[in-house]
């Protein structure tokens, strides 16, 4: 079993549609955002950085990982799903990975709170990073009209983290006007049902933090 801390993000969707992807058992504990429960002291003793998501993998000595990346790394080499046996193709999966951690999930977090959340809206801030999400999608656009999916023929984990990110354009407030290839792929990928329940988690499977955490130790004092 895999404790996933998670809330409605992007990045959470990334692992819950994963686990759903990879028909790994899991068991979902709501991080209230808004409450700061990120913050809270046993929080940070699973991940420092005080973000979402993170994994404690119960069959594997409670090993904790942080980091969406990595958590799909992870989960990919546990499950023997979604990566690849080739170490040329593993690394162009990597490579996309990478691209959307370090250039469009950043982009578009920042061009969403920008346009969505400041109380002074800046105009040449929120147009930098709409123009830049619109430019990354458009390198994404440009890879998707030589593949079905993002790196290559097959579904994979660059898919996986990509999707939840790219779907949510509107957001920002970034168009996807023109890119007939990024929509082929979205709808495509949006179809999954494994997409739909990890987006979707039903509220009566979450448990609150503080919840878990006090199961867990009742179960160790047992």
């Amino acid at each position: 079993m895999i404790d996933l801390y998670t809330a409605n993000t992007p990045n959470g969707y990334k692992i819950s549609i994963a686990l759903e992807e990879m028909e790994l058992d899991y068991n979902v504990i709501s991080i209230k955002l808004d409450k700061g429960e990120q913050k809270l002291p046993d929080f940070l003793n699973i991940n420092p950085n005080g973000r979402i998501p993170a994994i404690v993998d119960r069959d594997n000595a409670d090993f904790r990982v942080f980091e969406s990346g990595a958590i799909l790394l992870y989960l990919a080499e546990k499950s023997g799903k979604f990566y690849s046996g080739d170490a040329k193709q593993r690394s162009v999966i990597m490579q996309w990975l990478m691209f959307q951690m370090g250039g469009l999930g950043p982009m578009m977090g920042q061009a969403n709170v920008f346009n969505r959340y400041f109380e002074e809206k800046i105009p040449a801030v929120i147009a930098r990073y709409q123009n830049e999400s619109r430019r990354l999608l458009t390198v994404l656009d440009v890879q998707l009209s030589k593949n079905t999916y993002i790196a290559g023929d097959e579904y994979s984990i660059a898919d996986i983290a990509t999707w939840p990110w790219a779907r949510r354009h509107e957001w920002g407030g970034t168009s996807i006007s023109g890119l007939v290839h990024l929509q082929r792929w979205m709808e495509l990928v949006g179809s999954r049902a494994a997409c739909i329940k990890g987006i979707n988690i039903p509220e009566q499977q979450l448990q609150t933090a503080a919840e878990r955490i006090k199961e867990l130790k009742n179960i160790i004092v047992r």
